[in-house]
């Protein structure tokens, strides 16, 4: 068997109050006690084998800041409900509505339950098991030359404990907690996703339906202006290619309401089912236009170590890492020996009558010892599977924190970048609002005629649709920060001081 530092082992040495407990049971007369004392003895001062846990491998450097921050995100911790920041009731309402009902949630909860359920189980194992027995055992004796039967009858109570002397028990209830802890990571991941998802569906659900309305304003223009172009036909002021061009453009137009009208019916029905409902149930409730919610001006970001001690998936890795170290414990323990108590107090006699008489009072413990040192290296085999396990989880949270670093850069930079675009588009559509108010001008000085301002008023509508879209993106791309900084799933400082 190869000594190295998966076979290291951390002791416990009993205490004052520890070795008070032994000398007592050491006392007194009889064979029982001393034994029992042994075994008490080996047990508090077990160690446990393996390696210990010292947390995972370091985070790389990163300078203290994200490389893609702007001047308008701030190093100050971020707001744990970050859509609130948007100023949208309708939008914290939905999202609440998800947080409790939707099933993917009340998934993870039953997850981490089980988990917890598990790590209970473990724990239950470093204690004795305990039961009630009564038997009656009816055999031919053979020492009875009369060919008599011989009967037993007893009655009491039975325990019997493994002593967890080298920390296989230990470790394996060090596992089932690094285990619980990653299942209550993965269900605040959970949390993080569904909080993101719904504010992308009610964002994708406000710009389609601001779109389709100015949309069906330029469809309305350009029906006025075929309407102008048909009548200067008819008087000989304009051509067939004229009415022909203006055509065109109202059938384009059209033609851009159905896919806008499909999408509010499916962002719709996402939104029904992300909060728990039937595709349909809120159509009612969302109908009403309204404008797509808006980011702040600035928006805190926090620093690099803070997103790898928030996020979910990260912390989850860590934990699944801290499970995997245990378990190589776990399997190195199977080395060594075991030893268990087994142990009987009650009565026994070949008589009923007699059963409860001071003589058949039968006290009985059989420490047990157990060890296979020739496994034809099946407990080698284990170990090694464990510690791949182990190195499999270290190189999976290394990916995790790379994965976590680069989504947090890559959506700060979307997002800066889109807010550039958002700047320019406004200028551009600010330009066409003027270009409409001066033709306007125009033609109530009698240089411009109607279809002019017709046709000013419908280069402003495309303007402010390609802004509109242009914000829409915006705010998503500030939705796609706010997850992949980890938010979403922290309960806000009011409602953990009311819970404490």
């Amino acid at each position: 068997m190869p000594l190295n530092h998966d076979l290291s082992a951390s002791c416990a040495v009993p205490g004052a109050s520890s070795r008070a407990a032994i000398g007592r049971a050491a006392t007194g007369s009889g064979r029982v006690r001393p034994v029992l004392a042994g075994c008490i003895s080996l047990a508090l001062s077990a160690c446990a084998v393996g390696p210990d846990y010292k947390g995972p491998p370091a985070a790389p450097q990163t300078g203290g800041g994200f490389h893609r921050a702007l001047d308008s995100n701030t190093a100050t911790e971020p707001q744990a409900q970050w859509w609130t920041a948007l100023g949208d009731a309708r939008l914290d309402q939905l999202i609440d509505t998800a947080l409790k009902a939707n099933p993917s949630v009340a998934a993870g909860e039953a997850r981490l339950r089980q988990a917890r359920a598990t790590l209970a189980q473990q724990r239950a194992g470093e204690l004795p098991t305990t039961g009630a027995s009564a038997t009656y055992l009816r055999a031919k004796n053979p020492l009875n030359t009369s060919g008599g039967d011989l009967n037993l009858y007893s009655l009491g109570f039975d325990a019997s404990w493994e002593l967890d002397i080298f920390g296989g028990t230990r470790r394996a209830a060090e596992a089932a907690s690094a285990g619980a802890q990653a299942s209550q990571a993965s269900l605040e991941d959970v949390r993080v996703s569904l909080s993101a998802e719904v504010a992308d569906a009610y964002v994708q659900l406000r710009d389609a339906q601001q779109r389709r309305a100015l949309t069906q304003r330029n469809i309305d223009i350009d029906t006025q202006l075929l309407q102008l172009i048909q009548a200067r036909r008819g008087g000989g002021t304009a051509s067939d290619l004229d009415v022909a061009r203006i055509t065109n453009q109202l059938d384009t137009t059209r033609a851009n309401l159905a896919p806008l009208t499909a999408l509010v019916t499916a962002q719709l029905d996402r939104l029904a089912v992300l909060t728990g409902g039937v595709p349909g149930s809120l159509d009612s409730q969302l109908a009403d236009i309204a404008p797509v919610p808006t980011p702040p001006a600035s928006v805190p970001v926090g620093d690099p170590a803070a997103l790898l001690r928030r996020r979910p998936d990260v912390v989850s890795a860590e934990r699944r890492l801290a499970q995997s170290n245990a378990v190589v414990g776990q399997n190195v323990a199977a080395y060594f020996p075991k030893v268990s108590i087994l142990g009987f107090l009650g009565f026994a006699s070949t008589s009923p009558g007699t059963l409860f008489e001071s003589g058949s009072f039968v006290p009985l413990i059989a420490p047990t010892l157990q060890w296979t040192p020739f496994d034809f290296g099946r407990t080698r085999a284990k170990v090694n599977q464990a510690r791949a396990a182990r190195d499999e989880a270290e190189a999976n949270y290394q990916q995790a924190v790379l994965n976590a670093l680069g989504d947090a850069e890559g959506s700060l930079a979307r997002f800066g970048g889109q807010r550039d675009t958002v700047t320019d588009l406004g200028r551009a559509l600010a330009s066409a609002e003027r270009v409409y108010s001066l033709t306007e001008v125009r033609l109530k000085g009698g240089t411009a005629a109607t279809i002019d301002v017709l046709d000013a008023d419908s280069r402003r509508i495309q303007a402010g649709l390609t802004y509109q879209q242009a914000l829409a993106e915006l705010t998503r791309d500030y939705v796609a920060l706010q997850k992949s900084l980890g938010l979403g799933w922290q309960q806000p400082a009011s409602a953990v001081a009311a819970a404490n």
